[in-house]
């Protein structure tokens, strides 16, 4: 009897324990806002909760770093574009200084000879079948252009003769061509002879300067210039003589010269469409 009371005695315990147990574990739940089973899941998550933030953070530096280089590479590319626009600028206005100089000097052409009158014109290609031998420009007709106009630097060297035109176009034949033949004399001296460009066997051509007297007195760095006729006004520079000898004839000598217009760097040139002795 006794024994059966102190058993239930121990039950009665166990069970009080277990209520204050239960009753202690829901207070803990509430004040921590977590149930029990909600701490089981929370410890077996954590780790993986651990792993999606630092995939999370990795992410996120990538994604930085991707639109941050994004960011530099259009960055780059603006300042490329300004660089390019400047680059234009000093371009723009160094072709200003230029074609202002240019225009100075041929004022003072102008005002030598009142009687000229211009037409300016930019190249805008070559013959590539023979270079130096004739180009086009972006003016014809339309600019008042004819054929058998002649075509001068600022400095009012000879470049050549308009041989074609069109509405909006027209074709110089360059005073190094063989076809064009221009009366001319030494400045120094009033000796004259036809100035005509030579092509040599190698392809390239020469200036010339024929039918000069046999003996006529020349001299290197002699200027030659243009005598006049209905093509060429006269007193325009053709070149400075760098030899001279006797043709293949032997009646008469020539004289090689050295263009005084600068044809590897022609940009612009001068039509003079009116003269007064034309």
């Amino acid at each position: 009897m006794k024994r059966n009371f102190w058993t239930a005695r121990l039950k009665t315990i166990l069970i009080v324990a277990v209520v204050l147990a239960v009753v202690v574990a829901v207070i803990l739940g509430i004040t921590s806002g977590a149930t029990f089973g909600e701490k089981v899941v929370g410890t077996v998550l954590s780790p993986i909760r651990t792993g999606i933030a630092a995939i999370d953070r990795q992410a996120e530096r990538y994604y930085n770093y991707i639109f941050g280089y994004e960011a530099l590479k259009a960055e780059n590319a603006e300042l490329q574009k300004r660089i390019l626009e400047m680059e234009e600028d000093v371009r723009t206005a160094e072709q200003y200084q230029r074609e202002n100089e240019q225009l100075k000097t041929l004022l003072g052409l102008s005002e030598e000879h009142e009687d000229y009158s211009f037409v300016s014109a930019y190249i805008i290609s070559w013959d590539s079948s023979d270079y130096k031998s004739a180009f086009t420009i972006g003016k014809g007709t339309n600019s008042g252009l004819e054929e058998g106009m002649c075509a001068v630097t600022e400095n009012g060297q000879v470049v050549g003769l308009i041989t074609k035109v069109g509405v909006n176009w027209a074709t110089i034949t360059t005073i190094m061509d063989s076809s064009l033949e221009i009366s001319a004399s030494i400045a120094s001296s009033g000796y004259t002879g036809v100035v005509q460009g030579t092509y040599l066997p190698d392809g390239s051509s020469i200036l010339r300067m024929n039918y000069l007297l046999t003996d006529a007195i020349i001299k290197n760095d002699d200027q030659v210039v243009t005598t006049g006729s209905t093509l060429y006004p006269r007193g325009l520079l053709l070149g400075y003589i760098t030899n001279a000898s006797q043709d293949e004839t032997g009646v008469a000598k020539y004289a090689t010269l050295n263009p005084s217009c600068d044809l590897d760097n022609l940009e612009q040139i001068f039509i003079i469409t009116n003269y007064a002795n034309q």
